[in-house]
């Protein structure tokens, strides 16, 4: 691979491990979440930077049904990252503690609760839309040529089992509470397992990369359809 594909792959990567470990804040301390929150900034700009094509192919050719459905998820990962990244620096008591405070807190905590749930959904819908570059990139490096049937219907049924287990952890974690900002505190288990914890956000991130995978593909064959007919 050339070795800007190389460094994109390396803050992908970077960005959704960061992710992970932000969401479970009450593992690791506030210190730490800031500090890892920093991180994720940092990741975010030279992100943006890496794909810079993005921002300048906007108003180029046409929108297809693919493209304003892959746009509608990136304009909301930006803006959940946004509003993660104003409230995470306005509520810092470590990083950015020599800031002058803006008050207002109660309005903050629930602008960083609702970009935090609501990013963390976006982002994995985000990665689930690239899914395909990514099951190639690992079929090319397990030297895999031939397309399966029973391969991919493997990989289905695994699919639709994390999705599956993803659709409990997301009931049993209050996300709609969350997402629809029906408390202006999250609840935290500080002696919950770590293990048990990133298995369930894991198959949260699955079914969010399930439904835009499938739904990509749909989308793709109608279109394709459309064409023939």
């Amino acid at each position: 691979m050339k070795p800007k594909v190389v460094i994109k792959l390396a803050v992908d990567i970077l960005m959704t491990l960061a992710l992970l470990f932000l969401m479970g804040y009450h593992l690791w301390g506030e210190a730490l979440h800031e500090w890892v929150g920093t991180g994720m900034l940092l990741l975010f700009i030279a992100h943006h930077i890496l794909n810079g094509h993005w921002h300048q192919s906007l108003f180029k050719g046409k929108y297809n049904a693919m493209r304003i459905f892959t746009l509608c998820i990136d304009v909301l990962v930006l803006v959940s990252m946004l509003a993660q990244i104003y409230s995470g620096i306005v509520m810092s008591r470590y990083v950015f503690d020599f800031l002058p405070s803006i008050g207002g807190m109660s309005l903050i905590r629930r602008l960083h609760i609702l970009g935090a749930y609501w990013g963390f959904l976006f982002v994995s819908l985000h990665l689930g839309l690239h899914w395909d570059m990514i099951l190639g990139m690992l079929r090319k490096a397990a030297g895999i040529k031939n397309k399966s049937k029973t391969r991919d219907a493997i990989v289905f049924i695994a699919g639709l089992t994390v999705a599956g287990y993803g659709v409990r952890a997301f009931i049993s974690r209050d996300f709609p509470a969350y997402l629809l900002l029906q408390s202006e505190f999250v609840f935290l288990d500080y002696s919950e397992s770590k293990i048990l914890f990133y298995i369930d956000y894991f198959a949260l991130m699955g079914l969010c990369i399930f439904i835009a995978h499938y739904c990509a593909k749909i989308i793709r064959k109608l279109k394709k359809k459309s064409e023939e007919s």
